[in-house]
């Protein structure tokens, strides 16, 4: 792919979204998130921000439509990601998950660990933020109090890992962070958004006894899943408390969901005008509700939901102001 010229200025950044079609999935980005869907009730993952072989992130408007992630890392990293540049390729992905059925009970290794596989892979440490969840629907994250590394290698081995699983009934708005190490799985009836380390390294420890379509069990990793749980105990949900779920009336309130080693993860409620950037960093948004509008001077169309946008840190901090005085609810990352 040839290079994005150096002549064309860098702009705020629209992504197109890369799907990702599975048996578990469904067809609530198009009710949830005002997306047009092809034929289909399998649209399981939108990878909304992605640089990995194979798979790019591309930009959907302006003078830079077309670019690749990984060609304006590369490229032209220190004005994509300015004091976080050098980087081989850009640290983070960020999806949607619609999921109509279970998902396996799945583990990811660590940085260290994921180093030493063929070809080397970061570690995956995520975090999801609950935007739909059908009554009745579980998370499972964690273990159980007392479940310790024998007690939770008897229960896998003899197919009764769910009796060990942590679980709890989601409610949007939660925030349920998995650093690497940490044994879960998400259930069927719930739509998150997830931000993650760029990592594609997942070991299945259970898949809840079912067969694929050729009427086989799914394959398992169980010695290397075992081997990468470091973390035991359960995990709790971030709630939002009453005032921090109420939509300002001017301005914006940002709720801080994650701070870790890989990203920092907000949620940001706003009826007016909000401000990012300006650090000499990149900051990467997701539209859920409302409708954005940029700059004019951008040329840029609104954002409507289920929206993503990348702010290169070259273009400085910039204003986002709701649509005709309404409110909107998004999603913030950016790198420590």
């Amino acid at each position: 792919m040839t290079p994005a010229p150096a002549a064309i200025p860098m702009h705020p950044l629209p992504l197109v979204p890369v799907y990702r079609r599975y048996l578990w999935g469904g067809r609530r980005f198009a009710t949830l998130l005002g997306r047009r869907l092809p034929p289909g009730d399998d649209f399981a993952e939108s990878w909304e921000l992605v640089d990995r072989d194979g798979v790019q992130s591309t930009v959907a408007a302006g003078p830079l439509a077309g670019a690749s992630l990984g060609d304006l890392v590369r490229h032209r990293g220190r004005e994509l990601l300015g004091r976080h540049a050098g980087r081989g390729g850009f640290p983070l992905l960020f999806k949607f998950l619609d999921a109509c059925k279970d998902l396996s009970v799945q583990v990811h290794p660590d940085d260290a660990r994921a180093s030493r596989l063929e070809p080397p892979d970061l570690g995956k440490t995520e975090a999801w933020y609950v935007i739909a969840a059908a009554a009745g629907s579980r998370i499972y994250a964690g273990l159980r109090d007392g479940v310790d590394n024998a007690a939770l290698e008897a229960a896998v081995r003899a197919g009764r890992c769910g009796q060990v699983l942590h679980s709890f009934e989601p409610r949007p708005g939660d925030c349920i962070f998995i650093p690497a190490g940490t044994v879960h799985a998400l259930g069927a009836g719930i739509v998150i958004a997830e931000i993650q380390e760029s990592s594609d390294v997942t070991y299945r420890l259970y898949d809840w006894d079912r067969v694929a379509a050729d009427g086989l069990p799914r394959p398992l990793h169980v010695e290397a899943g075992l081997e990468a749980v470091t973390r035991f105990g359960p995990v709790l949900p971030l709630r939002p408390s009453v005032e921090e779920a109420a939509m300002p009336v001017a301005g914006a309130a940002s709720r801080r969901l994650v701070s870790c080693d890989y990203f920092t993860f907000d949620e940001v409620r706003t009826a007016g005008t909000w401000q990012v950037g300006g650090d000499d960093a990149c900051h990467f948004l997701a539209v859920l509700s409302g409708e954005l509008r940029l700059d004019e001077a951008w040329k840029l169309p609104p954002l409507p939901p289920g929206t993503s946008l990348l702010l290169p840190a070259a273009v400085g901090r910039q204003p986002l102001t709701t649509a005709g005085g309404g409110t909107a609810t998004l999603l913030h990352v950016a790198l420590p």
